[in-house]
Formats: structure tokens, sequence, C-alpha cells
């Protein structure tokens, strides 16, 4: 696998990863008294944690480019193998 192709499919697996986590926990909505109208929107969550939320999605991308990487440097599946 060359370094190009290595990049392009951790970036792709870590975008996925990103929008698969994104949802989660993300708390709730800030009491009436402490709203801001015009400074945030009717449905942003409180304390969103976008940081541990990209540290997360990083750790997780990790490991699935992981294992995508052992089972094509193993050739555990081969893209000849399949029917056409």
């Amino acid at each position: 696998m060359s370094i190009s192709l290595a990049l392009a499919i951790y970036f792709i697996v870590w975008w996925v990863t990103l929008f698969a986590i994104l949802p989660l926990r993300l708390g709730p909505q800030p009491p009436e008294g402490e709203r801001d109208e015009f400074a945030e929107a009717s449905g942003a969550p409180h304390a969103p944690h976008i940081g541990r939320k990209f540290l997360i999605t990083t750790i997780v991308s990790t490991a699935i480019f992981a294992v995508i990487y052992v089972v094509f440097a193993f050739q555990l599946v081969r893209l000849d193998s399949f029917p056409i």
C-alpha cells in the first residue's frame, strides 16, 4: 500500500468516524435564563465537547485503519477472490 493510498483511506475513515461520533453524548440544552438568543442556534447543545470528540474520532479511526492495513498487507481478503 502506497503512502498516498494509505493517507486517502485514513482520511475517508476519519471523516466517516467523525460523523458517527458527533451525535453521541450531546448533552442538555442550556436553561432558558442562560440562553443568548443572538449567539446560538435553538438546537445547539450547551457543551458539545468537540475537542474530546476529535480525539475519540482519531483513536477509533486509527484502530479501524490498522485493521484495514492488516487485511491489505497480509492479503486476508483478495479482490480477485470476489465473483464478478
